[in-house]
């Protein structure tokens, strides 16, 4: 699933979009969502000058849209908005630099209708950069 098919499942848009690509899915179950961090991310800019760093807010962020899509994708009602309601055990393990490609692995944990808890890693390389436990609710647009 590229950027198009993307932005036709959630709201966000340059320049919160967090999510360049999804690479595998399996509906109400798991998913991996790529993103390309570039020199370019306005972000950088502050954060920090003379070390740009991927701020963990934002990694958190991404994580969360990648849930929105598997949403998106699952059964649920196409006029309701994923909004991220709660994050726990959140871990940043190593820093997210330009030119890594954040690969962001999600796994449901547990759903009841509206509400999902979600498991979630980020890697670079191979090696975790980021870990949380999320949880979202479907609401009325």
């Amino acid at each position: 699933m590229d950027v198009t098919e993307i932005r036709k499942l959630i709201p966000h848009r340059y320049p919160f979009l967090l999510v360049d690509r999804i690479v595998e899915i399996e509906p109400n179950r798991r998913i991996v969502g790529i993103k390309n961090v570039t020199a370019n991310e306005s972000f950088f800019q502050g954060h920090f000058p003379d070390k740009p760093i991927m701020p963990g807010v934002l990694i958190c962020e991404a994580m969360a849209q990648v849930g929105a899509i598997l949403a998106g994708c699952s059964e649920h009602d196409s006029d309701k908005v994923f909004v991220l309601t709660g994050l726990d055990r959140a871990r940043f393990k190593q820093p997210v630099e330009p030119g890594d490609q954040l690969r962001i692995d999600l796994e449901v944990s547990r759903r009841r209708k509206h509400y999902w808890r979600l498991t979630a890693h980020a890697s670079v390389d191979g090696r975790r950069v980021a870990e949380a436990e999320l949880s979202a609710m479907e609401m009325p647009v």
